[in-house]
């Protein structure tokens, strides 16, 4: 079933989570990577292919949003209790800073003053004024709502694995899409 049923994952839902978990994750690693080395010629591919993955789950986080507008998904399982409101408020602060990371990224690579491209195919306009001071607060910023998205995603991942461990079949319905 690709759409989302009153107690299950359809596939779109479960293809667009998984699909961003390793974009996210392949991102992290590339931007700790970049974060260490001096941009140079023979590196400057790898900050060209940071920005394009950063523009992809950017897209792909919309496309989600999106989905779940036409296709909303199961309710939570589980009571209504403190845990639920933190794994509610985890997740649309995940959403969040999905959202706000790659724009922040955009704005600091704007503040440099060079064309921000996608794909090295495609100019993107700039978000902000070529400044100093401002590709130094929008990579800053950039940096601590990454380091933020890193702690959430521990923690989704962690409460994901100790509900499936206590057996509610959360996470096997975000795998097969029913519990």
């Amino acid at each position: 079933m690709l759409r989302n049923g009153p107690a299950e994952f359809g596939l779109v839902t479960r293809v667009l989570h998984w699909t961003m978990m390793l974009l996210i994750i392949g991102q992290l690693a590339l931007g700790l990577r970049i974060a260490d080395m001096e941009p140079g010629l023979a590196n400057l591919w790898l900050y060209g292919l940071h920005k394009t993955i950063g523009f992809g789950i950017l897209a792909l986080v919309v496309v989600r949003i999106a989905w779940h507008l036409i296709s909303p998904p199961p309710v939570p399982m589980g009571p209504r209790n403190a845990t639920f409101w933190a794994a509610r408020a985890a997740h649309w602060a995940i959403y969040a800073l999905v959202i706000a990371i790659p724009l922040t990224g955009w704005a600091g690579s704007s503040a440099t003053g060079i064309d921000v491209m996608i794909a090295d195919r495609w100019t993107v306009p700039p978000l902000v004024e070529a400044s100093e001071d401002g590709e130094a607060y929008w990579f800053r910023l950039h940096d601590i709502l990454t380091k933020l998205l890193v702690a959430l995603i521990t923690v989704h991942m962690l409460g994901a694995l100790k509900r499936e461990m206590e057996g509610d079949g959360t996470l096997t319905r975000m795998i097969r899409g029913r519990p």
